[in-house]
């Protein structure tokens, strides 16, 4: 029983203390974007190198996510409407279910997934080289160096790979509606207008930044802490996107209850 409490006591304060290190990381990162870009020293080819390569990597992987997404959301809400008789409310229980929920899991999923891991795996390669160390040795901080340009391409990258998968899902959803549930393309498009509002998609997007920036300094803060060779980088790569997937899990989640108390659903 004491070794039980002795390892909940420590792992409960290496979490908090973990969980301070990225806060502090993510409080130096705002400030120092302010500092760089009003001082002209903020690192532009960088950062939109970074935001291509988050574009070559995620893009793909949306297009193939949003297509399951909108087909699931358009096949199961379509059933359980059609049994009551209101078939022409498909267009807005799957758009809705689209713009609030699935584009922006789908976005921070993979944001997550292939951008933590690229970021946390270079950070961590570059940190186990000595070359981070080498950096402070030179007066560079690493933070204004390296994580800003990361952080800043991912707030780019993540409205737009957002508005991709809400787009194809739209489609995807569309498409299962007239083509398998007999559904009007005109009460689709109908309904669709009257319960999406234009506050709907800017939560989406909110929340696409939102995902995209607790994933980058997570990512960031493992790898900049990456020790013990490669074992250390996978650990941190690992590490990263465990924490950052299960962030914007709970994070969707807290946003959800709170969009809905203060913004319910209404007729536009």
């Amino acid at each position: 029983m004491q070794v039980a409490r002795t390892n909940v006591v420590q792992t409960t304060r290496s979490s908090l203390r973990t969980f301070g290190r990225v806060v502090d990381l993510a409080l130096r990162s705002v400030r120092g974007t302010v500092s760089d870009v009003t001082t002209r020293r903020f690192q532009w080819r960088e950062m939109l190198d970074q935001a291509w390569y988050l574009i070559t990597v995620t893009a793909l992987p949306a297009v193939l996510m949003a297509v399951p997404f909108g087909v699931v959301v358009s096949v199961q809400v379509g059933n359980l409407i059609h049994q009551i008789g209101a078939d022409s409310l498909i267009g807005a229980a799957g758009g809705l279910g689209v713009i609030q929920q699935g584009a922006p899991i789908a976005t921070g999923l993979l944001l997550g997934g292939a951008g933590a891991s690229a970021i946390a795996a270079d950070l961590g390669a570059r940190t186990i080289r000595d070359e981070i160390a080498a950096l402070e040795v030179m007066g560079i901080d690493p933070v204004h160096r390296l994580v800003i340009p990361r952080m800043v391409a991912m707030l780019l990258v993540a409205p737009l790979l957002n508005i991709l998968v809400i787009f194809v899902g739209v489609v995807s959803g569309y498409a299962v509606a007239i083509g398998a549930q007999n559904v009007t393309p005109g009460s689709y498009w109908a309904t669709f207008g009257s319960f999406a509002v234009l506050t709907d998609v800017w939560v989406s997007l909110s929340k696409a930044v939102l995902f995209g920036f607790i994933v980058v300094i997570v990512a960031c803060q493992r790898g900049l802490e990456a020790g013990g060779g490669p074992r250390g980088v996978a650990d941190g790569v690992n590490a990263a996107v465990v924490l950052s997937v299960a962030a914007v899990i709970v994070v969707n989640l807290v946003i959800t209850q709170v969009v809905t108390m203060f913004l319910p659903i209404r007729v536009a």
